[in-house]
């Protein structure tokens, strides 16, 4: 099975254009990595919650909104080695990163279940 690298961050939605252009920036690095599917989705339904929530969870300030991400690979070691190379390939260094990286949370994700209409 693939393996699944997910993102979850805060942005200005008057920064909704840059983060746009940031990711469409970033695919082709991560195609060149290996990358299969490169997924960015802008917050439309994401409500409060009492206990736990996405805005909850990036501690969400008033005009932010929730971006979640996901990127698709053949398998752990080819993400862990295209993250390896954040630090060395100086393309990765032109990146303009429109949000809060500090409330970003991110994880891998072993895919056991991935079904297309």
């Amino acid at each position: 099975m693939t393996y699944a690298s997910g993102f979850l961050t805060p942005v200005k939605a008057e920064d909704k254009d840059r983060y746009i252009a940031s990711a469409a920036k970033s695919w082709p690095l991560f195609r060149k990595y290996g990358a299969l599917k490169h997924v960015e989705t802008w917050g439309d339904d994401v409500p409060d919650g009492k206990l736990t929530s996405f805005p909850m969870a990036v501690k969400l300030e008033p005009g932010e909104v929730v971006v979640f991400s996901w990127l698709i690979w053949p398998d752990k070691a080819t993400a862990d080695a295209c993250f390896g190379t954040m630090e060395s390939d100086p393309a990765w260094q032109d990146m303009d990163m429109p949000f809060d990286g500090k409330r970003m949370m991110w994880g891998g994700f072993d895919v056991v279940f991935d079904e297309s209409a």
